[in-house]
């Protein structure tokens, strides 16, 4: 038997929705930011939108294909584009937005999505003092979510009491890309100056291991391999070669291995499926969609196929595995922005579907948090819990109803003179003082109906 005979998924291939089943007159953002631009759920579909002035992002429903109307409602509360979304991996209902204006911001997803846009945000973040161009929730611990931003700082935050935990600094330049380890307890960090960084937050606000990266002057990726303690990185080389790195977690001294990919000019975004081993790149401007199977020892990882279109690719995601159809055998789907639509890419494993199958999909993690915020705080380490999709998949209801501790007038600090912080707490003030003037109309009519 020859060592690709051996591989467990090289007859799985991908198959690309068609035009009815895809999702149709998506407006796409220009912005030059180096983004994924899409993300998705199990019930959601989220892209951030092209908009003339100020930032918005849509949410849609697995459902609503074909061509959507050119007034779909979005969520619009950002004076700044849009530059990334994360949904929360614990509730299906609230999702993320990061902005050139400076702020994070959280928002409720209306049970069936938006009719209509909705302008004010569940919970607002401030602190960062330039653009947030990433952001990404703790795998273990609830209501945490990690943002990166030019101001070369990392930032943690407890999203319901809208409170900054953590600043992680000592980034020599922009951060290109960050990822949490498969536990929550780290954080591998790449950046403008070249270098990759390993965080553990908890210890120290700087990284506890630095080393070079690659040299190439675009942008490089992180990718950490769920429950492996490695990682991928992707960038270029200092003559433009795309590069495929894999990285021992705990010995950052040099890569355990290097790989060149070809000459393309698009950043690669990578992407890892834990209970399959696949990991998938997708490369911006690119056609296809490479994917490896990766393996305990040296070479790592072993090249399967590649899924092909004509169609060039200007964002990515993976859906989580719950939100997979599982009697169709289909052990990966993904979501590629296109020019004006999003398609999804499905990889079936070729098998008669008849029975569940085991073998196929191992337990899963799920969608219930194993510690909140001040436990991952104090110190505790866990991994996430697991589930069967055998029998399917329904989403668990949070056993914490999110309350959001909105912030007081009085608690608005200017601490920075940076025009976008600035027009963002402008903004801020201003609301507050809109809100009160109707209530004080309101309470003056309730008086004029009593006299």
């Amino acid at each position: 038997m020859t060592y690709r005979q051996g591989l467990k998924f090289r007859h799985v291939f991908g198959t690309a929705s068609k035009p009815e089943n895809s999702y149709q007159n998506v407006k796409i953002s220009k912005s030059a930011w180096d983004s994924n631009w899409i993300a998705a759920n199990n019930k959601y579909v989220g892209i951030c939108w092209g908009t003339a002035g100020g930032g918005s992002f849509a949410v849609i429903p697995h459902e609503t294909t074909g061509k959507l109307p050119s007034n779909y409602p979005r969520f619009t509360g950002h004076s700044g584009k849009v530059l990334d979304i994360a949904f929360n991996p614990f509730n299906t209902q609230l999702i993320a937005s990061a902005s050139e204006d400076c702020s994070v911001k959280i928002w409720q997803i209306p049970e069936g999505g938006l009719t209509e846009d909705i302008n004010e945000a569940a919970q607002v973040l401030l602190g960062h003092n330039r653009k947030v161009g990433q952001i990404k929730f703790n795998p273990v611990a609830n209501n945490l979510l990690a943002s990166s931003s030019t101001d070369q700082t990392i930032r943690l935050w407890d999203i319901e009491k809208g409170e900054e935990k953590i600043k992680l600094e000592g980034i020599g330049g922009m951060p290109q890309s960050f990822d949490w380890s498969f536990d929550g307890s780290r954080i591998v960090c790449s950046a403008k100056d070249k270098k990759l960084r390993m965080f553990d937050p908890r210890a120290q606000n700087t990284a506890v291991q630095e080393v070079a990266s690659h040299t190439g002057i675009k942008g490089s990726r992180i990718c950490w391999l769920g429950s492996r303690n490695r990682f991928v990185t992707v960038g270029f080389s200092r003559s433009a070669d795309r590069q495929l790195w894999f990285w021992d977690a705990d010995n950052l001294e040099k890569p355990l291995i290097k790989k060149n990919i070809d000459t393309s000019s698009g950043v690669l975004m990578p992407f890892y499926d834990d209970d399959t081993n696949l990991l998938f790149l997708a490369g911006k401007g690119d056609g296809n969609i490479r994917y490896y199977e990766i393996i305990n020892d040296s070479p790592y990882f072993a090249p399967l196929n590649d899924f092909a279109s004509k169609d060039a690719c200007k964002g990515a995601c993976i859906l989580p595995k719950v939100g997979n159809n599982v009697s169709k055998c289909e052990v990966v789907r993904m979501y590629r922005m296109l020019a004006t639509s999003i398609q999804s890419v499905s990889f079936v494993a070729p098998r008669k579907a008849d029975f569940f199958q085991e073998d196929l999909f191992p337990e899963t993690r799920g969608m219930e948090p194993t510690i909140d915020v001040d436990q991952w705080l104090e110190g505790e380490n866990t991994e996430p819990i697991k589930i069967s999709l055998e029998g399917g998949f329904v989403a668990p209801e949070p056993k914490k109803k999110f309350v959001p501790e909105k912030k007081k007038q009085e608690d608005i600090v200017i601490e920075s003179n940076n025009p976008e912080v600035l027009r963002t707490r402008l903004k801020q003030a201003k609301k507050i003082i809109e809100q009160q003037e109707k209530k004080i109309k309101d309470l003056e009519a309730l008086l004029k109906t009593k006299n």
